[in-house]
């Protein structure tokens, strides 16, 4: 058996390590150095695309052991189709946002920080690769760390300013406490295998106490990292103050990992009771649905986007929570048609979210703010930032004929198929979760219809921005590609359907020839109707440009003579209606004028919806328990002698314990 596949993803890990150095060390000019990092990016996505795909279409796994004289047992590191697939993503977005940092984070401009940038943003590409292929405890959390300081030090290139320090610790902070759970996870999983070696899919009972105690570790530990719901109070301030092309590379990547981590040790046990599929199915319903609920309040273009990844993350727990009552029920039509939904939707929510995340720093690159209620009109001065992020959001709102569609029909299919063949709690919570799938796709249709209308269409609404300009083509062409991955897998499914086929099947051995995803979906007439919009759409466009003639004249005043643009929408006005039957959750901090007289003088009002969970409950928990603990913490008193005798009084203790 060749290793050729593992040895290419390998040194794809190592080109993208190496991609930012020359910079780092200014062996080279800084614009010269930047150009060097992306072809360095590029050709470690060609090197460890090529790899993944030879690994998914032949189903291989490769497994390659180095013994070393470090405690823990040997260095094991593998490449599977479940490996292969994550690894998509990974180097999709990251040479694309490499090649967009050309124009939007220039050397020339930001000579004292680029060198950082670019040096960690290789390292933690690598550090991505490596945690997919690590198959030992000491090296995957080696690698985590590796991707999690990384990720830390890029989040925080403008570290003068006081507001990205603070969610940069913030961010250090939640990765850290997932970091010391998956020390947890991993000691407890040397007690069910006695190795620190990850055991084979399937080979681990999930009917003893230990593995439920393990199951919830794994749901704490990687759910913060995946942003999920209540764990996900480091995302939003993180995604809205990195650079764009950053938050891309967090949203669409580094969210994954975590989803990686839950199915990677998932797909250990064999016997999976019924009830870790309703958890996690309904932490995916809780996440999806706060998710986009909390977008559609938000105000900051980046925050609300950073909430709308919560909202995916709760789409692809909902399809794992699925696949998990299929192997719970020895259903396989549940199982490939949830795992297969969960899987898609990872790459599909990587390369459209990238997408709009791209597709708002060009607007933010052009304006200098994150304010939507401040910005208006940009489709006539921005029209090619406009149509891609147009189409990220049909993407992301699940209608076809884009990618996000297809990953959202394979879990309707699963829900409905477990509602009516199911029995017991598993069918009861299918039937439930299909109504909250469906809620999910109209609030995220609102919200982007908000976020659509108010920035691109009407009139400025602010004067006192810059004009608007369009975006180079450095930021417009990855913006493409990534556009164009949304139409491909959207058009025709059956390209993707051998890739998610291999990935489900080296997570479950109970996966069947006969439950092909071409047999429980309609892929063959879904790409004939979605040719036939595309070709639609496109007759209709040019019948109308070539009728109709262009005119230019001011939006209507209904009567009203002298219209501005501050009679428009706002982004909170638009969503007030929906977001007012949130209210108990959201609890938004609003600021009403103050009249006092037939003839008030002129004033403001302001509304603003704080991180609920992070400032309704995490801090006032923390300030409780710090103030319950003052007593504790006299202990620490900074003595020296007095820490010598702590350390006694321990030792002396674990002598007298016997074993």
């Amino acid at each position: 058996m060749t290793y050729a596949p593992l040895y290419l993803i390998m040194l794809s890990s190592l080109l993208a390590a190496l991609s930012g150095l020359p910079l780092a060390f200014r062996l080279v000019r800084p614009e010269k150095g930047q150009r060097m990092a992306a072809g360095f990016m590029i050709a470690s996505a060609l090197t460890g695309i090529s790899g993944a795909l030879v690994v998914l279409l032949n189903r291989l796994s490769l497994t390659h052991e180095l013994s070393w004289s470090v405690p823990y047992g040997p260095m094991i590191t593998a490449v599977d189709p479940l490996s292969a697939f994550f690894a998509l993503p990974i180097l999709i977005v990251a040479s694309c946002c490499s090649v967009y940092a050309l124009g939007y984070w220039p050397a020339a401009e930001k000579p004292r920080n680029i060198g950082k940038l670019s040096a960690f943003f290789g390292l933690l590409v690598s550090g991505l690769i490596w945690v997919t292929l690590a198959r030992s405890a000491l090296l995957f959390l080696f690698a985590w760390e590796i991707m999690a300081l990384s990720a830390f030090f890029i989040i925080i290139p403008e570290d003068t300013d006081r507001e990205v320090r603070e969610s940069g610790i913030l961010y250090l902070i939640c990765t850290h406490i997932s970091t010391l759970s998956l020390f947890a996870l991993f000691t407890l999983l040397r007690t069910l295998t006695d190795t620190f070696a990850f055991p084979a899919a399937g080979s681990i009972s999930a009917a003893s106490p230990m593995a439920g105690v393990l199951f919830l570790v794994t749901l704490f530990g990687f759910g913060i990292k995946a942003g999920m719901m209540p764990f996900h109070v480091w995302l939003p301030s993180a995604h809205a103050n990195a650079p764009s092309h950053v938050s891309a590379v967090m949203s669409g990547v580094i969210l994954k990992i975590g989803i990686y981590g839950i199915i990677r040790t998932l797909s250990f046990f064999d016997n999976i009771p019924w009830w870790w599929g309703v958890t996690v199915l309904t932490l995916g319903a809780v996440s999806g649905v706060f998710g986009v609920v909390f977008a559609l309040a938000q105000h900051d273009l980046k925050r609300l986007l950073a909430y709308h990844s919560i909202e995916n993350i709760g789409i692809i727990l909902m399809g794992l929570g699925l696949g998990l009552l299929g192997l719970a029920t020895h259903q396989p039509v549940l199982i490939v048609l949830g795992m297969a939904g969960a899987m898609l939707h990872v790459l599909n929510h990587a390369v459209f979210k990238a997408l709009l995340f791209l597709g708002a720093g060009s607007v933010i690159h052009s304006l200098g703010t994150r304010e939507i209620d401040r910005m208006g009109g940009l489709i006539k001065t921005m029209p090619k930032t406009a149509i891609l992020f147009l189409t990220g959001a049909i993407a992301i709102c699940g209608l076809p004929p884009l990618n996000g569609f297809i990953s959202e029909m394979f879990i309707y299919l699963g829900l409905f198929k477990s509602a009516v063949n199911g029995a017991g709690a598993a069918a009861a919570t299918s039937a439930l979760a299909a109504p909250a799938l469906a809620l999910i796709g109209g609030l995220a249709l609102a919200c982007f219809v908000k976020v659509f209308g108010v920035v691109f269409l009407g009139e400025p609404r602010d004067s006192r921005l810059p004009a608007a300009h369009e975006a180079p083509r450095s930021m417009l062409g990855p913006m493409a590609v990534l556009g164009s991955i949304c139409v491909l897998i959207g058009v025709i499914p059956l390209l993707a359907a051998p890739l998610l086929e291999s990935a489900v099947a080296s997570f479950s051995a109970m996966f069947l020839n006969d439950a092909e995803l071409a047999a429980l979906a309609p892929l063959g007439w879904i790409s004939v109707l979605s040719m036939a919009l595309v070709v639609l759409v496109f007759l209709a466009y040019t019948l109308k440009i070539k009728t109709t003639t262009a005119t230019r004249s001011v939006t209507w005043g209904c009567g009203y003579l002298a219209p501005t643009a501050r009679m428009q929408y706002t982004a909170a006005s638009f969503a007030d209606t929906l977001t007012g039957l949130f209210r108990g959750v959201l609890r938004p901090h609003t600021h009403w004028p103050r009249i006092h007289s037939s003839f008030p003088a002129p004033s403001t009002f302001e509304s603003h919806v704080p991180e609920t969970v992070l400032e309704k409950i995490y801090l006032p928990l923390f300030a409780w328990t710090n103030d319950r603990l003052g007593t504790i913490r006299k202990l620490q008193n900074g003595k020296m002698h007095t820490y010598i005798v702590y350390m006694f009084l321990t030792l002396m203790g674990l002598l007298m314990v016997p074993y």
